[in-house]
């Protein structure tokens, strides 16, 4: 079946359905991974984005139960060059294509991925239609032009979830876990965390768990006051969609926790606790997307392969100096990746440590967590 992706910059690329049928607006953004479509298209973070790959190949080892983020996918649209339409992986469990079509996602292939890539990068990311039912270009245009921008959505409604939940998952897979954790340790549920979901992925929750953390996640604009009132030892602040600044409610109950819990933000997570400390941020002209990412430790000088997934960013120079320390600054454009208080245990990053790219590198974070929850604890932690 034919569909065509419509760009707001007049450009319009014909291709091959194997997703969906329908229509669906979003940024279309590009992501560099060779691998990993899985977990990119589960990823709550790319709600509102019709997503690209840039490695030419997609779907060559099919669908697996376990390599989700989420319980779903949480794209706008997916594009690729060629699809794999016959897997072969001894962990699939089905196409690439019969996932989509189940869970009602669009997906374009023999698109010239270069060139859409290209696009991007030079014009910035854009609004985009994709559509199988409405083949004409001028209508497509006009639809895509009345679609709301990136810029100003609050998304993180739309992924977060709808009421508090314990999680206890403990991801047993051998080749999941660094060989500094101990299997016999993962049951130590020495320290409780909440995590505020703006879009959590399971693998932060997974790797949370396999510290000794108990889990208790809740929604995006759950009162600090009820947080407090939780007495946890730490605080997480995941990743998720949208623009920072729409996301006010946050802000505000982050102002409120700031100097009474011990405080970890990653994407998302970090570009709100900028904001709630009275930085600002910024949309990025295409963003970064992709799992090969280089960041500089700046506390440290060691150089991390980082896996990212952001639009927005956050302004350094708005933070005030004598309170923030910059720790991280990515190597490619110089943007900040991370930063923590000089006085408070709180700190974050831009990336994502969870996702592994280095494979381990960002791990340490997760340790740097424990160590702020022990230090700052004022409960016993043999719980």
């Amino acid at each position: 079946m034919i569909a065509k992706l419509a760009l707001e910059n007049g450009i319009i690329l014909s291709g091959e359905s194997f997703g969906a049928d329908g229509e669906v607006t979003g940024e279309v953004v590009f992501n560099t991974s060779m691998t990993g479509y899985q977990e990119i298209l589960t990823d709550p973070s790319y709600c509102g984005q019709i997503v690209t790959m840039t490695y030419p190949l997609i779907g060559n080892y099919g669908v697996n139960l376990d390599d989700v983020e989420s319980s779903s996918p949480q794209v706008s649209g997916f594009v690729v060059r060629e699809y794999s339409e016959y897997p072969s992986n001894f962990r699939s469990k089905e196409s690439l294509g019969s996932y989509l079509k189940k869970h009602h996602i669009m997906a374009i292939q023999d698109i010239d991925t270069r060139m859409l890539t290209k696009i991007i990068r030079d014009a910035g990311a854009m609004r985009a239609i994709l559509s199988t039912i409405d083949l004409d270009d001028k209508s497509l245009l006009d639809k895509v032009r009345r679609s709301p921008q990136m810029a100003g959505l609050d998304l993180t409604r739309k992924v977060t979830c709808l009421k508090p939940y314990e999680w206890g998952h403990i991801d047993t897979t051998p080749f999941a876990l660094p060989p500094h954790i101990d299997h016999k340790l993962v049951n130590g549920h020495r320290f409780t965390v909440v995590v505020y979901d703006y879009g959590v992925k399971r693998n932060i929750l997974r790797r949370l768990i396999s510290y000794g953390c108990r889990l208790t996640v809740v929604p995006s604009d759950f009162a600090a006051e009820d947080v407090l009132a939780m007495n946890p030892d730490g605080i997480f602040l995941s990743n998720g969609p949208g623009d920072p600044e729409a996301v006010h409610y946050a802000i505000e109950n982050i102002r409120k926790l700031i100097d009474k819990k011990p405080i970890f933000g990653i994407c998302l997570g970090h570009q709100l606790l900028a904001l709630a400390l009275g930085g600002k941020t910024f949309k990025l002209k295409f963003g970064h997307r992709g799992a090969n990412h280089p960041v500089k430790n700046l506390l440290t000088k060691a150089i991390e392969i980082t896996s990212q997934n952001h639009g927005f960013a956050v302004d350094p120079g708005s933070l005030r100096a004598s309170e923030i320390e910059l720790t991280h600054v990515n190597l490619n454009d110089g943007t900040n990746e991370g930063f923590r208080h000089r006085e408070l245990p709180v700190f974050c990053v831009q990336y994502h440590p969870e996702a592994s790219p280095g494979p381990h590198d960002s791990d340490y974070l997760f340790r740097q967590f424990i160590a702020l929850m022990k230090e700052h604890s004022t409960v016993s932690t043999e719980r």
